[in-house]
């Protein structure tokens, strides 16, 4: 028997009987409102290295739509269209009948100085060309930068795209700042140790980068001068490790949502403050996935295209199921734990997978 083995090697079977429920379809019809079903190829590159991979191809589509009917999931939201000939590109490619797709900020050209202006008038063009919402990637705070310097989330310069969304009606769905631990130093304290790890450039410990407490109350100053525009804050609101927190956003700005894509290592492991959660703030929780289609044999940590991925979220919101895993990959993505069904009632399940969707996006 080796006395030792590499952590990478170690890879438990639990010997717990418990119920396994096979949720292979969800219960009622979902609308997936995190999915990045196509990057133009400027927008892959900047988003992942294997920028390529990140293009979706038309056989590809067709595959995602036999398995959305598979799945009973009737909508997918692509947030990541662009803006300009990159939205034309996504729309495109995108069917109308079973997708929606948001545009995004020109960040190239927020140095002009009728930028302003130009991205609240932007935005009346992309609504007019088929996009339902806005999407800002963590981007805003963590990479954009002037002259070297970061450029702030509540820059006021973004004032006019803020109201401009709020008077067009295109919900903002807004990605900032990253999971507590990759704001923390990456050592033996750190749970997700493994994954900063694997993906060392996910870490925002230390240099220049604004702390993510600060991060967020750029965001949340956003929210509250701008009461007139929707804001869905993508990942529970980057902060699914303190829900209770969460919550009291949710009390204090009547116009923001929150979605649980790519969460469920975080709410799966806190059934019964997660329960109590759904349950207090069912009107205001999307049904999201952060779903990427790759090639196959491709991964892209938790969030890859694939049946497996979505029966994980069915299984937590649907089952009480006890221990098991939040990720089809062999290996945790996040961390080395296990999660907890939270066996939602129908009527909240109605309004997670479709009716908040509907109508935060104006679309029944």
């Amino acid at each position: 028997m080796p006395t030792q083995m590499g952590l990478e090697e170690f890879q438990p079977k639990s010997a717990l009987v418990v119920p396994r429920t096979p949720i292979t379809r969800a219960k009622y019809p979902a609308i997936d409102v995190h999915t990045h079903l196509h990057f133009s190829a400027d927008l892959a590159k900047a988003a992942n290295p294997e920028a390529q991979a990140l293009v979706t191809a038309p056989d590809q589509l067709a595959q995602v739509v036999g398995w959305m009917d598979q799945m009973n999931v009737e909508t997918m939201v692509n947030l990541t269209g662009g803006w300009g000939e990159e939205l034309a590109e996504s729309l495109s490619l995108l069917d109308a009948e079973r997708f929606a797709v948001c545009t995004e900020p020109a960040w190239r050209r927020v140095s002009d100085s009728d930028y302003p202006a130009w991205q609240a008038e932007e935005l009346q063009r992309a609504k007019n060309a088929g996009a339902v919402g806005l999407k800002i990637l963590k981007t805003l705070g963590l990479f954009l930068r002037e002259e070297g310097a970061l450029v702030a989330v509540d820059d006021e310069r973004f004032d006019p795209m803020w109201r401009a969304a709020g008077e067009l009606n295109l919900p903002v769905f807004i990605h900032t700042s990253d999971p507590d631990a990759f704001f923390t130093p990456t050592d033996r304290f750190n749970e997700r140790w493994e994954e900063l790890g694997n993906h060392p450039d996910w870490s925002f410990h230390g240099q220049d980068f604004p702390s993510k407490g600060e991060l967020l109350e750029a965001r949340n100053r956003v929210i509250e001068r701008h009461p007139n525009t929707k804001f869905v804050c993508l990942h529970v609101g980057s902060r699914s490790e303190n829900l209770a927190e969460v919550g009291k956003w949710l009390d204090r700005y009547p116009n923001m949502s929150v979605e649980i894509g790519a969460r469920l290592g975080e709410l799966g492991r806190q059934p019964r403050t997660s329960r109590k959660f759904f349950e207090a703030y069912q009107d205001r929780i999307l049904f999201g996935t952060d779903a990427i289609p790759l090639p196959e044999g491709a991964k892209y940590p938790q969030q890859t295209l694939e049946p497996a991925m979505f029966e994980c979220y069915f299984r937590f919101l649907e089952t009480e199921d006890e221990y098991f895993d939040y990720s089809a990959a062999v290996t945790p993505p996040q961390g080395r734990w296990k999660i907890y069904g939270i066996g939602l009632p129908d009527e909240i399940l109605v309004k997670v997978y479709r009716e908040n969707a509907l109508r935060v996006l104006d679309l029944g």
